[in-house]
Parts: C-alpha cells; structure tokens; sequence
C-alpha cells in the first residue's frame, strides 16, 4: 500500500480523495493553485504545495509542476480526480517514467479510450452495439456529408478528443452539414488541439445511461450496475441516478456484460464508466468510455456500499479485486443534484463571489459532497461545481422526497452568488421526470416551454 499520494486536483473531488486516503492511513499532498491556498482540501490535507497561478494551465494542468510536487513531498501515486489531467496518457506516462504510480489505467490504454473514434472501434470489435456512422475520423467534409447522407438525418459530428460534453454538433438537415462540421472542427481544433472529427446517426428521443465498472491488474473486472444521467444541459450532467428507472428487465444487464467485456478487450484497469445510448426502442448503443472516477459515483456508492475512490487505490497499489459479479449486491435507490453555482435567470451564466451563509441539509441517507463554506471565495477561473447533494431511500419514490426536503433545506448565500438549486427543484417535479418518461431534451423542453426564466431566478441576495 502507498505511504503518501498527492492529489492533483480542487474542489470537492480532491477533499473527497483525501478522506478515503486518511481513512486507509495514508499520508495526503494536495497541489494547489494560489486561488485554492484556503481551501478545504488543503485545510484536510497533510501537507500542500503551491504550483502555480489561478489558470488552470498554469497550475492544475502544468505537468512539471504536478511531478515536480510529488517528488519533493515522497509522494508515492497520484490521484488526478476528474477534469484536469486526469485522462491525459502523457501524464500518466510521465508519471511512470518518473517512479510514481498514476491511479487510473495505463497511459496507452487512456490514448486509445481518449481518442473517441479508436474506443467506437475497439468495442464495435468486442461486440458492443453501436450507432451507424464512421469507424474511423473523417478529414474530408464530402466525405463526411456522402456517409450523413446515407446514414440518415439527424446526425451527430463529435470531435474524437472531445469530452465534457463540448465539441459536438448536431445536424438535422443536408443543407446544414458543411458548416456545421466545419465549425465542429474548428471548435475541436480551438479546444482540444485536434480538429479530427466523426460522424454517428444522432437519436432525438434518448436516455444517457451509464454503467460503472472496476478492473484489476490481473485480468479480473466487475460492473456496478447503471446511472441514469440523461437530465443535461448542454450535455452537462445535472442529476444522475440509480437504478435507472423504467428500464426494462434485463437490460441492465446486458449493459453491464458488455462493459465488461469491452473494458477486458481494452486491456483496462481502475474505475471507468461505459456511457451508452438507450434509443425509444430500448436497445443500448456504445458512446464512449471516462478513464477515471465519475462526479457522479457516489449514487453508485450508495447502493453498494463500496468506496469507490478506495477501490482506485487499492488497484493502483496492485491488489486484487475483492469482489465477484455475484457479490456486487444493489440496494435501493440513489439521486444526486449538482449545485452550480450559476444564474438561471441568466443564461445559467457562472456567479462568483464569497459565501456569506452555506447550510447544507442533513438527516436520514443524506450525503453532501462539498468545498464550499462560509467564507469561501468562489473563484472565476474554474467549474462552477459547488456541491453534490445525495440521497439514498429504498426507492425512487422515496428518494425523490428525500431529494425535495434537501434541495429545500440547502442554503447558499453572498454577494451576487446565486445556485442552480431552484431549478434543480422544478426538473424532480416535471410530469415527465416524476414518470421516468424523460429524455435528454428534458431540460431543453423545460426551457422552451416552461416558466419563464426570470420567474425562476432565485431571490438577489445583499450586497
């Protein structure tokens, strides 16, 4: 086991790592930009080490600096969180070559994974469903639109580095096609330094649904049973849960089997969650694979009783996984909420600024996930996450209630600071989410035809 793992990484991921590493008595490093020097993490932690300014290219994804904070302090491993470098295969390989254990898989299967057409691929040739489109990335747009045509409007032009929901265009139309892939590539180009692109057919009516597995070094891998995460905006999760609800028997696990089965032909090794489309005829399609922890495993935690962060380290530290398929045993239901701190009001637009007042709600299976406190400054330079609220109940009726009384309780105040939390409250009431006959247009639908926003805007608070 390691004696010391530093965390590259802020916010509430990089406290949630070092409460399991203390938990296992090992010794905590957490690097920081000057904007995180009083933060929580670095509060919690061991000991902390500055690395750079408040850009994150300065600091959070400065690779020599990261290294250099690890060498210096005896840490052992790194943990990289989610965001940041955490799916960068240079990263882990200069981590390796540098004597220290990166937590996640190897760096050539992060290169293959990370590269979303290679990983359409790889699990199109392990049997994985996947939706029509090109198996390969596309650099001639007639290309591009000859095989659109063929597939059938509406199409999807994803960039093959893209993640976190950007560099995606959708088509509807022929005529569209040429400047929406143009400006997808450029938009790929701008973002993530590569402008390749590929083209897949685009499903209207569609659950995003997601399935968590655990690979050890030694050929052995179990999945966790799914999350649904199809409410988004922007194809930016904001509620996930488990089960997802209103699937039918057994697929769940025949999504599960071909994780598995994918993440063996793979060749991976940690946690990693096999995104997939489930279409209105309830068949499942491969989307792409997250080399790394999720925002939104704790709802996975708290149906199985498992740690997952824990189980990372354990892998990385070259233990065997503990668990068979038959010993994973799910038991109830699990939502999450993200709070963004952001205005809706606005065009959801992000609200810096210092927390006066920050009550989190409690009570029976309530967790909280948080950074925050009074007092903290929510910066300009970095996502807008604030807090994970999660709630467990033995179903989802009962979690939904549970998941009411907290959204209500929470309490987040300060100059101009302002939370999604509100409208968070009015997505758990939609006819169609209370149903589970949602989609990932629900929010969109929400939008366009609901209530006005400035009737949603929450209250302004005090200067």
């Amino acid at each position: 086991m390691f004696s010391s793992i530093l965390i590259a990484n802020r916010g509430e991921i990089a406290l949630r790592v070092a409460r399991t590493c203390r938990e296992l008595g090992i010794r905590t490093v957490v690097a920081h930009s000057t904007a995180d020097r009083d933060s929580a993490a670095v509060a919690f932690a061991d000991e902390a080490v500055q690395i750079g300014p408040p850009p994150a290219k300065g600091s959070y994804l400065n690779i020599a600096a990261v290294i250099e904070a690890a060498l210096a302090t005896g840490a052992e491993a790194i943990h990289p969180g989610y965001g940041f470098l955490s799916e960068d295969p240079y990263f882990a390989e200069i981590c390796e070559a540098n004597g220290l254990t990166f937590i996640g898989p190897p760096a050539d299967v992060i290169s293959r994974l990370g590269d979303k057409a290679q990983a359409r691929a790889i699990m199109s040739d392990a049997g994985m469903p996947v939706l029509p489109g090109s198996r390969e990335t596309l650099e001639s747009a007639a290309e591009a639109k000859s095989l659109a045509d063929e597939i059938g409007y509406p199409v999807i032009i994803k960039a093959a580095a893209g993640g976190g929901g950007r560099g995606m265009g959708i088509v509807r139309d022929s005529g569209d096609f040429l400047r929406i892939y143009g400006e997808t590539r450029a938009h790929a180009q701008a973002v993530f330094g590569d402008g390749r692109v590929y083209v897949e057919r685009f499903c209207e009516t569609a659950r995003h649904v997601e399935i968590q597995v655990l690979c050890d070094l030694y050929g052995n891998a179990v999945h966790l049973g799914e999350r649904d995460c199809s409410v988004q905006r922007r194809h930016q999760k904001l509620v996930e849960e488990t089960p997802a609800p209103g699937l039918p028997p057994g697929l769940t696990a025949r999504m599960g089997e071909a994780a598995v089965r994918g993440a063996l032909a793979a060749g991976y090794v940690g946690a990693g969650t096999f995104e997939f489309i489930v279409d209105q005829d309830d068949a499942f399609h491969f989307m792409e694979i997250n080399c790394r922890i999720q925002v939104e495993h704790p709802v996975t935690e708290m149906v199985t009783g498992l740690d997952l962060v824990r189980e990372q380290i354990l892998i990385a530290a070259g233990q065997p996984l503990r668990l068979r398929q038959e010993d994973v045993v799910l038991n109830g239901a699990a939502i999450e909420c993200r709070i963004n701190t952001e205005d809706p009001s606005r065009g959801f637009a992000p609200t810096p600024g210092q927390l006066t007042r920050f009550v989190v709600p409690g009570g029976p299976f309530t967790r909280v996930d948080t950074h925050g406190y009074p007092g903290w400054r929510v910066g300009p330079d970095y996502d807008s996450l604030l807090a994970k609220v999660i709630v467990w109940a033995p179903d989802r009726e009962q979690a939904l209630a549970r998941m009411e009384r907290c959204l209500g309780e929470l309490q987040v105040e300060g100059p101009r600071v302002h939370t999604n939390g509100a409208f968070l409250r009015e997505v758990l009431a939609h006819p169609l989410f209370q149903d589970a006959k949602h989609t990932t247009f629900l929010v969109d639908q929400m939008l366009t035809n609901g209530t006005p926003l400035k009737e949603r805007a929450e209250p302004e608070q005090k200067e």
